[in-house]
Formats: structure tokens, C-alpha cells, sequence
């Protein structure tokens, strides 16, 4: 049996690829049953969460993965979410890798934004922000580079430390200009792309300051307790999602404006199922402000999976 570390992993999804990998499921689809989703106490800290997320492609590809997401790791220093991924063969049912399922998954759910930002994003979108000091940020960047013209990156974290160092490391990796956000309110009205990802409670993106023409990208809030965008942006923007069954079940930047009654499920516009399959044209026009909410699919897993698996075998 194959085993991909992480780095290996990382090595084989390049992003471009990756995107394509995405954009290929979601047009062709797979069998995906309800995922796993449990709540594991945690003592003396915020409560942790286990995902078991299956999916095939029959006679192709089977996996699973275990993912745990411990949002008390941020004072311990180390990554919030650990996973694994197992690929088998859906023939036969050989073992046929094991892949480590932090960066599958951190490269997965980027790709996925950039996917959506390939239909969402004005085409000369070049300011980045990017809300949140985590895993993700830096695939987050590396994943809107390679579908849009990105010229700069504004970093914003709530410790301004983490937020400097993160920034250190981003300048050694690409060639275009970066900035630390000493304040989220300024940034978030001179941003083409405002991508969020955080394990925030409370809102932190604020639709009043949004520029028209804004592409907004929520990958944080996976719970329905948890939300990143406030009720401005979800009354004035066109609002996508990645998978409609996920969305209005767990991403809180949805579950709490239809609780509320701020929105419908027909003010959806659509999934990355309709985009992918040009069943939605995406963007409308330049002034549209775009909201895409992504909480996570075993597919998006899948497909990830599959590409590293082939790549990685030559």
C-alpha cells in the first residue's frame, strides 16, 4: 500500500491540477452518503469535532476520510485539524493508499474556493485579503493565484504576531507584494477577494464596507454555532455555495440568516454542481458583490485523493 506523507501529498496536488481534479467531480458526480459529524468533549476547552466522510466512484475509487478538528490546538502551536485519508480500489476492495488527510484536506478545500472564485471573481481581481493565520492561509493564496491575477496579499489575524510571521513565510514563496492588516474594516474595503477562514463565532466580515464587485470566499464556520459574515453581506450578496444538502445543514453563514428568515433557500443562487455544469452562468456583472459559502464534501476528498494517488505513482 502506498503511504503519502505530507509533504509527498502536498507535492502531488499541484493546485492547477487540483482545480481541474474538482472541476471534473463535480461535473461527473459520485455516490457520497450523509457524512459522520460528531461533537467530542474536550476538557476545559472548546468542544472538538470527528468527521467520518465516505465516498465512490463505482468500480473505480472508494475512500474514506477520519478527520478531527480541535480548535484548542491554536495554544498548543500545532494544527487544529489531523486527518487520514484511506483509497482503495472499488473493484476489488485492495488497500490501495494511505494519505495524510491535514494537507489533502487543507489543498482540497482551497482548491474548491478557487474553483468557485473561477466563476465568481471579477477576471481582474488582483487584492487578495485573507482573514485568518491558519493551515489554510497560505493554500488559500497559492489556490486564488493560480485562477486569478493576484498582484497583492493583506493578511489579517486577530494576533498581529502570528499575522507578521505568517507574512515572513508567504514573501518567501511568491513573488507579489503582501501587507499585514493592522485593521479588518480598512482592508476589507479595498479587497477584490475577501477569503475567510477562521474558527470565528461571530461575524468578522462586514458587507456595509464591501467595495461593489467584491468576491467574498467564507471556508471557516463549518457549524451551525460558528459564522464569519454578518447579515449585511448576506442581504446584499448573490450567494453559492459548494454543496447545497451541506450548506443548509451545517455552514453557519447560512443556517443563521434562513433561521432568521433573512433569506430563502431559493435566494441561493447555486451549488458548485450547477457552476461546474454550467447550469449557473456565476457572476452577472462587474457590481455584483459574490458570497461563496464551502463547508466541506466527501468528493472534494475523493477527487484529491485519486489525483495524488496518480501522481504519485508516475
Amino acid at each position: 500500500m502506498l503511504l503519502l506523507s505530507e509533504q509527498q501529498t502536498r507535492d502531488a496536488l499541484p493546485f492547477p491540477d487540483l482545480i481541474d481534479a474538482l472541476d471534473g467531480i463535480f461535473r461527473s458526480g459520485c455516490v457520497m452518503p450523509t457524512r459522520h459529524h460528531h461533537d467530542m468533549e474536550v476538557p476545559g476547552e472548546p468542544d472538538a469535532t470527528m468527521l467520518l466522510m465516505p465516498a465512490w466512484v463505482p468500480g473505480e475509487f472508494a475512500g474514506v476520510k477520519v478527520a478531527h478538528v480541535f480548535p484548542g490546538n491554536s495554544k498548543r502551536g500545532i494544527p487544529a485539524v489531523s486527518a487520514q485519508y484511506l483509497l482503495s480500489d472499488a473493484k476489488s476492495g485492495e488497500m490501495l493508499a494511505l494519505i495524510d488527510g491535514g494537507e489533502l484536506t487543507a489543498r482540497r478545500t482551497a482548491a474548491a474556493s478557487a474553483l468557485a472564485a473561477r466563476s465568481l471573481a471579477r477576471a481582474d481581481a488582483r487584492h487578495l485579503l485573507v482573514v485568518g493565520t491558519g493551515r489554510l492561509a497560505p493554500n488559500l493564496v497559492a489556490a486564488h493565484m493560480a485562477v486569478r491575477p493576484i498582484e497583492e496579499v493583506t493578511l489579517w489575524g486577530r494576533s498581529k504576531e502570528k499575522a507578521a510571521e505568517a507574512v515572513r513565510e508567504l514573501e518567501a514563496q511568491f513573488q507579489v507584494t503582501f501587507n499585514v492588516a493592522t485593521d479588518l474594516d480598512e482592508a476589507l474595503a479595498k479587497a477584490d477577494i475577501v477569503s475567510a477562514a477562521t474558527l470565528s463565532t461571530e461575524p468578522l466580515i462586514k458587507g456595509a464596507l464591501l467595495r461593489p464587485g467584491t468576491h467574498v470566499d467564507l471556508v471557516g464556520a463549518f457549524k451551525p454555532n460558528m459564522r464569519e459574515s454578518d447579515d449585511d453581506l448576506v442581504r446584499r450578496a448573490a450567494i453559492f455555495v459548494d454543496t447545497k444538502d451541506g450548506c443548509l445543514s451545517e455552514g453557519g453563514d447560512i443556517v443563521q440568516p434562513l433561521k432568521a428568515g433573512l433569506i430563502s433557500n431559493a435566494d441561493i443562487k447555486a451549488d458548485l454542481y450547477e457552476l461546474c455544469r454550467g447550469e449557473h452562468p456565476g457572476r452577472q456583472n462587474s457590481e455584483d458583490i459574490t458570497m461563496f459559502k464551502s463547508v466541506g464534501a466527501a468528493l472534494e476528498d475523493l477527487a484529491g485523493a485519486m489525483l495524488a494517488y496518480r501522481n504519485a505513482q508516475g
